[in-house]
């Protein structure tokens, strides 16, 4: 009786123990073939569909690239011959999945040591949705990329190698432009840049505004452009030419303020930085956004998402807007990028402004003459999956939401735009040309702007970089090291400045016991005692964050600073109990406009800081440098006072806290106003 009721125990033990065993080694065996034998075979697959690397041939004493290995020299390939020239000889060769691949730039993976990104890696979620490098050059022939996993520099260089040694064994070997999108910021900022400890670093743009020295954003677009080139990164995904003259936006800190001539100042002197005065073989192309200037969403709510899908222009702004962009123009700004947002504006279509034909073929290229590339925000076509199979955010469609992925696509195309940005999907302009909803000549006008500007980068002559020596030298080299330093300490605003035993807090003279909240505390070090304990010190020093409103209903979020402009009553109240115990210093990150009067009322001093490294932002606070800059924008009293405001019209908030171009320097009663 013990030995049959203790038996069938005894094998329930082992079928559920087999069990486990079972599904863990299938779920190990899933994992292996989806992440290394399936991605495995599809790279051996594209790589496939290459061919050699292009001989070189000589041809009167000079050397040239047989790109479509024919063994003659090609118009395309002969650097003697004029750029249009070439270009007509290439459009002729292309076939049109070729030209259809060119009006793609989708986001890109590599692998730290410069190798291609072939495989998925869950360190970076992001390649469990985009394809890989092999499968994006060699079966899709798409040869514009945009990076978005930074390496060292060397690393990055040598990437740009591999991808152009891969792309030149393609039929024709059309070289690829890689982009990227604000590198030299001195903070990290997902959602807005990527920071990269070995470039020089800088103010973000609104800092840049603050110190209203168009000379210097010059001079930031000349230096960022030689280590942008060091590292054969051709197309820059900037400037802003977007207004914030709508506080609660989540871009302010990526715009020039909200004055539009200011604004258009520093636009130019960015571009020319970049550029020259023409896009050439030494520039860095431009890409200005966000057409016709996304500034001015209702109620503040950006148009990544459905709840900020509408522009508004209740003060009748629209032309406003449009005054940096105009700079651009006058300039030769390689390229345009719209935004998402539907115009609430009469004489325009209510759609998206990529599928805007009134916007883009009628204000942009018609009306304001403008002849360059116009590449689409991204993802406004397909729904993005992680490994094909879990959507992420709807596509940006907004107006159209209910067309297919073809309709989506003519329609852009139809609007005037050239290239599709965060997409990968050349075959639906195939399927579109061969369905005749549109003309081929119509798909080689973009094609023909898209050749023209690689041949003015002169990647068909020679993409590559080489010399990773020069890369390591160039890139974060002192000399740009401290003229990013500069522009940080010029862009702190000192907005207050109280006293503290008779005398103005700032600059701080003394050796001081010193509490503080998100700074170094070695380099605090060099200039006071510092202090963990708040009730031991002689002052604090707070840098912090402005206020925002944390949200997560869908990914991209997580990467924006939305909402509120005002602290919760939490961490409201607890900043005041800080500065009512000891003088506090605020030094405050404003990427938005923030409404904070009861904190600045209760603080001793006031910096605005607009992404600064902890050295040059304590160099102003200890005196080794005086404050000049100047608030970019107004910095509202109340929200209801935001509220009021108008979302496309500047310097409107009633009675604000502090009003555009507000700055104190250390000089007694010394204010500097607009």
């Amino acid at each position: 009786m013990d030995v049959y009721s203790i038996k069938p125990k005894k094998e329930r033990k082992f079928t559920v123990r087999n069990w486990i065993l079972g599904t863990a080694g299938f779920i190990f065996l899933v994992f292996v073939i989806v992440f290394w034998v399936a991605p495995t075979i599809r790279s051996r697959s594209n790589f496939g569909l290459l061919g050699v690397e292009a001989p070189v041939i000589q041809v009167d004493g000079v050397k040239f690239r047989d790109l479509n290995k024919n063994g003659l020299l090609d118009v395309y390939e002969d650097s003697r011959q004029p750029v249009e020239r070439r270009v007509d000889d290439l459009l002729g060769q292309m076939s049109l999945d070729e030209k259809a691949g060119m009006m793609y730039i989708p986001l890109v993976a590599m692998n730290k040591d410069g190798s291609y990104g072939e495989m998925p890696d869950l360190t970076n979620p992001l390649t469990l949705v985009h394809h890989t490098n092999s499968e994006t050059v060699a079966r899709l022939r798409i040869n514009h990329l945009l990076l978005y996993d930074y390496a060292p520099p060397s690393a990055i260089a040598r990437w740009n190698d591999n991808i152009q040694k891969m792309a030149e064994r393609t039929r024709l070997g059309i070289p690829v432009t890689i982009g990227a999108n604000s590198l030299n910021m001195a903070v990290d900022y997902p959602g807005s840049n990527i920071y990269m400890g070995s470039v020089s670093h800088w103010p973000f743009p609104i800092g840049m505004a603050a110190a209203r020295d168009t000379a210097l954003m010059r001079t930031f677009g000349e230096m960022a452009r030689q280590e942008y080139l060091a590292m054969g990164i051709r197309l820059n995904l900037n400037p802003l030419a977007d207004l914030a003259t709508e506080p609660r936006w989540g871009k302010v800190n990526s715009t020039f303020g909200e004055d539009a001539v200011l604004s258009a100042q520093l636009v130019r002197a960015y571009i020319q930085g970049f550029q020259g005065d023409s896009v050439c073989v030494n520039s860095v192309a431009c890409m200005v956004k966000h057409f016709p200037g996304g500034g001015p969403l209702e109620n503040g709510e950006d148009s990544h998402f459905p709840y900020g899908k509408f522009q508004v222009y209740p003060g009748g702004q629209f032309d406003y807007h449009l005054i940096p962009f105009k700079a651009a123009f006058a300039v030769n700004v390689s390229r345009v990028m719209p935004y998402y947002s539907i115009p609430q504006e009469k004489g325009f279509q209510k759609v998206g402004f990529a599928f805007n034909k009134s916007i883009i073929s009628g204000l942009l290229q018609e009306r304001l003459g403008f002849k360059g590339i116009v590449c689409t925000d991204w993802n406004l076509i397909e729904q993005q999956k992680v490994l094909g199979v879990m959507p992420l955010d709807p596509p940006k469609s907004w107006g159209v939401e209910g067309l297919t992925d073809l309709e989506k696509t003519r329609m852009i195309i139809d609007a005037g735009c050239d290239q599709f940005g965060g997409e990968d999907s050349p075959e639906l302009i195939v399927e579109l040309v061969k369905k005749k909803m549109i003309s081929e000549e119509r798909i080689n006008i973009s094609v023909r702007k898209l050749l023209r500007e690689k041949f003015k980068l002169g990647l068909f002559d020679n993409p590559y970089v080489s010399d990773y020596s020069k890369t390591d030298q160039t890139v974060g080299q002192k000399r740009f090291v401290e003229a990013g330093k500069v522009a940080q300490r010029k862009s702190l605003v000192l907005l207050k400045n109280g006293l503290m035993s008779g005398q103005r807090i700032l600059p701080i003279r003394k050796r001081l016991k010193v509490y503080s909240e998100n700074i170094d505390r070695a380099q605090l070090a060099k200039y006071g005692e510092v202090t963990e304990n708040l009730e031991d010190a002689d002052l604090a020093i707070l840098k912090l964050d402005a206020p925002f409103e944390p949200r997560n209903k869908y990914l991209l979020e997580l990467y924006y600073r939305q909402g509120s402009l005002a602290y919760s009553g939490d961490e409201r109240g607890r900043l005041i109990k800080i500065m009512r115990t000891k003088p506090t210093v605020l030094c405050m990150f404003l990427d938005r406009p923030a409404v904070i009067p009861e904190i600045v009322k209760e603080s001793r001093g006031f910096i605005a800081q607009f992404g600064i490294e902890d050295g040059p932002l304590l160099d102003v606070v200890f005196g080794v440098h005086k404050p000049t800059g100047k608030l970019p924008f107004e910095m509202p009293a109340s929200l209801e006072a935001v509220e009021q405001q108008k979302e496309d019209t500047p310097y409107d908030s009633e009675q604000p806290l502090f009003p555009f171009g507000f700055g104190l320097s250390y000089e007694p009663n010394s204010i500097s106003q607009k």
